[in-house]
């Protein structure tokens, strides 16, 4: 239970564990993906009727102009920052641990980002309009304004999301060119042969390669900040009461953290158990990524009392209103709720025997992925029901099933992207674990010669 992995692990062993991952998962996969459709079939029925119909059957209106759409959209674009930033945080700090678990963390962050840039165009209603916001050299002379923060969410967001492809992308290079060597002609090893770009793993290669990813692993780690800081000026730009907020950056960077790990975390044990990878995803793998997912809620509730208290304690009695409403009025169940999964469970991770408990963590984690999709929708809702104007106050404005069934639609579009993805490409770095295994007998030889050398 020490090891992240057993040294004695054949590398043809470690070939043959992935690629039988995608030939023949366990049952649960095509529950799973049977699953996924018919919820994301359920949202694009939604979307369907709510485009034909109008959005007034999404139950917006003034002030209530955003929703759970808005709300999820910020979720998602939390979420999707985890996955890559962790990753390549961890490749320079050379943590071994996260070899086994890198690349299904990194193919969430790009499935996260497909996912909230479909609420964008679901924001709109009425689809077509997309068109005539895009700038570019026409007869409309339609120019962008690079002075609004929306402008930034587009650049920095569509930015994100290419270095993210492209670093999932170079690091399955040479897995690529192992599926390609090992399966059987078909539209496979096609595929594999196209985007293995001829890999043949000489120095060269190997050179270019790893200048590479390192290259684009230091991109990434201001790149994922500055989005999500990005994202957070939306809010901390404008005058509404609770979003004029200096804390909103860093506090929306360890949300995106902290919801991020939370899926990690869900994800590590679904693939573990689907894919049969209970040699590579082993559970002092877990142990450390709850420990780290706790840090990070803790990082998470400090900046959430420091929002709080620099509410109260100001001179701003419509933010303290709002501050108070959260706590007292209609939307106080889920400002509780959300407070409970997102400050209180987490300390359920600080329990050792619990830190490897599957069923444990798997509840764990989904209330934590609850309580952050709940603090997006507290950012957004209460501000809105009870703004500066008087006219505002008490309008609270429920959710209507369209925009529930649009939302939980989502989830179904980014199960499937994710399932799919892992059974047609390696969700286990082959390369990184033969390397793990390498280093971690070298050591265990050194510390042999050492102790005969002692005696």
């Amino acid at each position: 239970m020490g090891k992240d992995i057993r040294e004695d692990i054949a590398w043809a062993q470690i070939n043959r564990d992935v690629l039988k991952s995608l030939e023949s998962p366990r049952k649960l996969y095509w529950v799973i993906i049977f699953a996924a459709m018919l919820v994301f079939s359920v949202g694009v029925g939604c979307e369907i009727y709510q485009y034909n119909t109008g959005m007034g059957v999404a139950n917006l209106d003034n002030p209530h102009v955003w929703g759970l759409y808005i709300a999820t959209f910020i979720f998602w674009i939390g979420m999707s920052h985890s996955g890559t930033l962790l990753s390549a945080i961890l490749h320079l700090m050379h943590a071994d641990w996260r070899k086994p678990i890198y690349r299904f963390a990194e193919a969430m962050t790009t499935f996260s980002l497909m996912t909230a840039g479909l609420f964008v165009m679901v924001h709109l209603g009425r689809l077509w309009q997309f068109y005539y916001a895009v700038p570019y050299p026409n007869e409309r002379w339609t120019w962008p304004n690079f002075q609004s923060p929306l402008l930034w969410d587009a650049m920095a967001i569509f930015t994100y999301l290419s270095s993210s492809v492209i670093f999932l992308y170079v690091g399955m290079i040479p897995d690529l060119a192992i599926c390609r060597d090992h399966l059987h002609p078909g539209w496979r090893k096609k595929l594999y042969t196209l985007l293995a770009l001829g890999w043949e793993g000489t120095d060269r290669q190997w050179r270019n390669f790893r200048m590479t990813y390192l290259t684009v692993a230091c991109f990434l780690i201001p790149l994922a900040v500055s989005v999500h800081s990005i994202v957070a000026s939306d809010f901390a730009m404008s005058q509404q009461p609770g979003w004029h907020v200096t804390s909103f950056p860093p506090y929306f960077v360890a949300g995106a953290l902290y919801s991020g790990c939370a899926a990690i975390i869900t994800l590590f044990i679904i693939l573990r158990y689907v894919f049969r990878f209970e040699e590579y995803m082993t559970l002092p793998i877990l142990k450390k990524t709850v420990r780290l997912t706790f840090a990070i809620a803790m990082v998470w509730t400090y900046l959430n009392c420091i929002e709080f208290a620099s509410v109260w304690y100001s001179h701003d009695q419509v933010a303290k209103d709002v501050l108070i409403q959260k706590a007292t009025g209609t939307y106080a169940p889920f400002w509780w709720a959300m407070i409970f999964c997102g400050s209180v469970v987490p300390f359920a991770m600080m329990v050792k025997k619990w830190q490897t408990n599957i069923p444990v963590m798997f509840a764990v984690s989904l209330l934590l992925n609850l309580g952050m999709w709940l603090e997006r929708w507290m950012i957004v809702s209460p501000t809105f029901s009870h703004g500066y104007y008087p006219w505002t106050w008490d309008h609270n404005q429920w959710p209507s099933m369209i925009q529930w069934g649009i939302v939980f639609g989502s989830f179904g579009w980014f199960t499937l992207l994710f399932m799919v993805f892992c059974k047609v490409f390696p969700s286990v770095s082959m390369y990184e674990v033969k390397e793990m295994v390498y280093h971690r007998s070298l050591e265990l030889k050194k510390k042999e010669l050492a102790a005969k050398g002692a005696n």
